[in-house]
């Protein structure tokens, strides 16, 4: 019997949802555990600070709690962001066509792992005992997903010109592209906060670029849960057109595409043509199908 798509390739949607609700849970233990102990003032605490830091709770008692949360968090997010490298060679994905768009998902890949090792390292060397080590951490782990999320958004763009007709693409572009925007802005009103010893509203402003980062890990679940519900590959009728275009309309034989369907029975990519890939009328000229926009 064989096993549904959707429960073959389930490993690889779920990793974004563990690694999003594992980083959501540990940021709202330790936000109530810090309100059910009264707002203690740490020691790590400015004078006249009265809301914590992640970072001064994380050097507490719950340090653990903050690096084990970190630490599953990025390793789950970084084995997404390789299973969509994986599964767009494969073709399970809309697959990487132009050696531009490998490039930039390498990119993607390299600096999301520069910001995994911010932030795993800034949990281990904690602004009470490392406070200048924590803060450059702290920019490694923003900087490098920031970074990474822009190399995705151009890549995404960059599919989005070949598959028009994947509209999760476009909507993945733009959760992206609203992450990256609305997370600088942040970013930079908590480091203009904090060097104006403006604390408290510095602190305000940490606690929500983390929780909008939660919601940047839960666009990949977007991006690999196509991967479960599809049966072909994605890449076939775009090279099938371009390989159309370079022979200047002639038709391509043995494309292994009739009517929509391949020759060895699977279903095709929705080549709208009639008997051995011409048009409905006869006239032997190959039509291709409607493309949606990007």
């Amino acid at each position: 019997m064989a096993i549904p798509s959707f429960l073959k390739y389930a490993f690889v949607w779920i990793l974004p949802l563990v690694s999003a609700c594992t980083w959501l849970a540990m940021l709202l233990a330790m936000l109530i555990i810090w309100e059910l102990e009264g707002h203690p003032h740490y020691a790590s605490m400015s004078a006249n600070q009265h809301i914590a830091y992640i970072s001064d709770i994380g050097a507490q008692g719950l340090k653990p709690l903050f690096i084990a949360g970190c630490c599953v968090t990025t390793v789950f997010l970084d084995l997404s962001f390789a299973s969509e490298r994986w599964l767009r060679h494969t073709g399970r994905l809309a697959k990487n066509l132009g050696v531009a768009e490998k490039v930039l998902s390498g990119l993607s890949i390299i600096f999301a792992i520069a910001g995994t090792c911010g932030l795993i390292l800034l949990s281990i060397f904690d602004t009470l005992h490392h406070p200048h080590l924590h803060d450059g951490f702290l920019l490694l782990f923003i900087a490098g997903y920031v970074i990474s999320a822009i190399f995705i958004c151009a890549e995404y763009q960059r599919l989005g010109v070949h598959f028009r007709q994947h509209r999760i693409l476009r909507l993945s572009f733009w959760l992206k592209l609203i992450f990256i925007i609305v997370e600088v802005v942040f970013a930079i009103i908590f480091a203009a906060t904090t060097f104006d010893g403006e604390q408290n509203v510095a602190a305000i402003f940490e606690w929500i670029i983390a929780f909008v980062f939660t919601f940047y890990v839960l666009t990949f679940f977007v991006d690999l849960l196509p991967a479960a519900r599809s049966t072909q590959e994605h890449s076939n009728a775009e090279l099938l057109r371009r390989k159309e275009a370079e022979n200047g309309g002639a038709m391509m034989e043995d494309s292994g595409y009739t009517n929509g369907t391949t020759t060895n029975g699977v279903n095709g990519n929705a080549y709208a043509v009639g008997a051995a890939g011409h048009d409905g009328a006869g006239t032997g000229h190959y039509r291709p199908p409607a493309a949606q926009n990007f």
